[in-house]
C-alpha cells in the first residue's frame, strides 16, 4: 500500500476512534479492511476453467471490507459506562443490565473480549472488541487462550498506545514467544520467508535437543502446561520440565507443540463464539455469521478456480 494510502487510512481510523471514550491503553485495527489480502489485484485478470471468461475483482472490495478493531482499557466498567452513554445502540440487550454486568461477561467468559459487531461509524461498517489491559498482558505473557495475543502476532495497525511499560514489554515477549514456537515447528532447513528473516534474530544450530529444550523452557506457561498434558500418560504426573526434556529429544517435537497450541486455541475460540450470541444479539450474530460464511466461500472459490 502506498504511503499516501497509509496516511489517509490512519486519519480515517483516528476519526473513528474519536467516537469512543478516550481512555485506551492500546487500540489497533486488523483484517482485510486494513491490509489488502494476498491475491490478484483489481486490475489483474484471473484465469478460470477453459471456456470461461476471466473475471475482475472490484477495486472497492478492500475499501468496503468491515474494519476490525480491538480496544484495550484499564478500567472496563468505567469505559463501558462512558461508551453506553455515547453509543447505546452498539450493545445488545445486555446494555440494560449496566456496565458491571457487561464487564463480568467480558472478563469471565470466552477469551476475555467483549465484541460489538456490525456497527456503522463514519460511513464504514466496523466491529470492535474491548479487553482489559491486565487480561491482555496475561495472555501475551502466558498464552492463556491466544485469542488477542495470537492476533497481535499478525500484521496489525496500531492507532493509539499509552506509555504502559508492562504492556509494551508483554507485546515484545509475545512476539519472541511466537518466533520460538514457530522455530520449533519448522524443519531443520527453512527459508527467510518461512520465518521472516528469523524475525527477532533468534537461531540455534542444527535444531539440537539441547537447543530445542532451551526454546521449550522459554515458551509461555500455558503452552508448556498443554504440552505436558499431551505427553504425560495418566497417573504418571511428571513435572513440566521433565516432559519438555523428553519432547526436546522427540523427532515429532514440532507436532507436539502444534497439539499444545491447538488445545489452547480451540476451546477459547468456541467459547468466544458462543459468547457472541449474547454480546452481539441473535440478529447480529446471524448476519455476522452469514458474512463470514460468504467470505469463506469466496475464498474457497478463488483457490479452486
Amino acid at each position: 500500500m502506498a504511503l499516501q494510502a497509509l496516511q489517509s487510512s490512519g486519519v480515517a481510523f483516528r476519526k473513528i476512534l474519536s467516537h469512543f471514550p478516550e481512555e485506551l491503553s492500546l487500540a489497533f485495527a486488523y483484517g482485510s479492511g486494513v491490509y489488502r489480502q494476498v491475491g490478484p489485484s483489481s486490475d489483474q485478470k484471473v484465469s478460470l476453467a477453459p471456456g470461461q471468461a476471466p473475471r475482475r475483482e472490484s477495486a472497492s472490495s478492500h475499501e468496503n471490507a468491515m474494519l476490525d478493531f480491538v480496544f484495550t482499557v484499564d478500567d472496563p466498567v468505567a469505559w463501558h459506562s462512558k461508551n453506553l452513554k455515547k453509543n447505546w445502540n452498539h450493545y445488545s440487550f445486555l446494555k440494560v443490565l449496566g456496565p458491571k454486568i457487561i464487564t463480568t461477561v467480558q472478563n469471565n467468559y470466552g477469551a476475555g473480549v467483549y465484541y460489538n459487531p456490525l456497527i456503522m461509524c463514519d460511513g464504514r461498517l466496523i466491529k470492535y472488541g474491548v479487553i482489559s489491559t491486565s487480561i491482555l498482558i496475561e495472555d501475551l505473557l502466558n498464552w492463556n487462550n491466544l485469542y488477542i495475543a495470537g492476533r497481535l502476532q499478525k500484521p496489525v495497525k496500531i492507532i493509539a498506545m499509552n506509555e504502559n511499560v508492562a504492556l509494551r514489554s508483554a507485546l515484545d515477549k509475545n512476539l519472541k514467544s511466537a518466533v520460538t514456537t514457530a522455530f520449533l515447528m519448522l524443519p531443520e532447513s527453512f527459508s527467510e520467508e518461512d520465518l521472516f528473516i528469523e524475525i527477532a534474530g533468534l537461531s540455534y544450530s542444527d535444531k539440537s535437543p539441547e537447543g530445542q529444550f532451551t526454546q521449550l523452557m522459554t515458551l509461555p506457561k500455558t503452552l508448556q502446561q498443554q504440552i505436558n498434558h499431551v505427553m504425560d500418560p495418566p497417573g504418571k504426573n511428571r513435572d513440566v520440565e521433565e516432559t519438555l526434556l523428553q519432547v526436546a529429544h522427540d523427532p515429532d517435537c514440532g507436532e507436539v507443540v502444534r497439539q499444545g497450541l491447538s488445545a489452547i486455541v480451540r476451546p477459547s475460540s468456541m467459547k468466544q463464539s458462543t459468547k457472541g450470541i449474547f454480546t452481539a444479539g441473535m440478529k447480529k450474530t446471524v448476519v455476522y455469521s452469514s458474512l463470514k460464511l460468504h467470505k469463506m466461500w469466496k475464498g474457497w472459490l478463488r483457490k479452486t478456480s
